[in-house]
């Protein structure tokens, strides 16, 4: 498959970067700073709201995995950067995949998990409530999109290549995943597409 990875320089994006090369995928990956040399890849420095770039990136890839956080303090930027990721992805017919937060996700005990303390803390609430945002913004959209809501707990860590999937609740038992193993994930879905726009995935 021929992938534009957007946001390739964090946690999630480098990871799925590897794993796209990892399958022998013809990547393309976006940069907000400076540029690395990675083999393999189209390294290109852009921002997801530049909708030229992104229309022209877009244009002939099989799909685009939206892999973007934005900084502390800078939250509410999440949704209007997914909106322009989602107008260039309609605009060239392309599949998108955003990488959110579990924040939209329905705690086992109902309710949303952006409203249960224990998996929410007051001090990670900003971006919980970006990600809710984002997944709005994605509803809202006529892209064809799939929004991906990690577990409670994501870091970097080991690939297993195994994961468990579910819909839109809150993976428990434990509720945590390596970025490594959510970058399986994101190339999964891409592979064989699933049912489900929204999902979640946990070890």
């Amino acid at each position: 498959m021929k992938l534009a990875i957007v946001g390739a320089a964090g946690m999630v994006g480098s990871r799925v970067v590897a794993e796209a090369l990892r399958r022998e995928h013809d990547v393309t990956a976006v940069f907000r700073n400076q540029l690395p040399e990675i083999p393999g890849v189209r390294a290109v420095r852009g921002d997801a709201t530049d909708r030229g770039l992104m229309d022209d990136l877009l244009s002939g890839v099989d799909g685009v995995v939206a892999a973007t956080r934005p900084r502390p303090g800078e939250e509410e930027a999440a949704g209007p950067a997914t909106k322009a990721l989602l107008d260039s992805a309609h605009a060239t017919r392309t599949r998108i995949l955003v990488v959110g937060g579990a924040g939209p996700l329905r705690s086992p005990n109902g309710g949303l998990v952006i409203d249960d303390d224990r998996y929410v803390p007051p001090h990670i609430r900003p971006i919980a409530s970006a990600s809710v945002q984002q997944l709005e913004v994605c509803r809202a959209h006529p892209a064809d999109w799939v929004y991906l809501s990690p577990p409670a707990l994501l870091e970097p860590g080991e690939r297993t290549g195994t994961y468990r999937r579910g819909h839109d609740v809150l993976l428990t038992g434990p509720s945590m995943i390596s970025a490594e193993d959510l970058a399986v994930a994101v190339l999964d879905e891409l592979a064989e597409p699933g049912t489900d726009r929204h999902f979640t995935v946990a070890r």
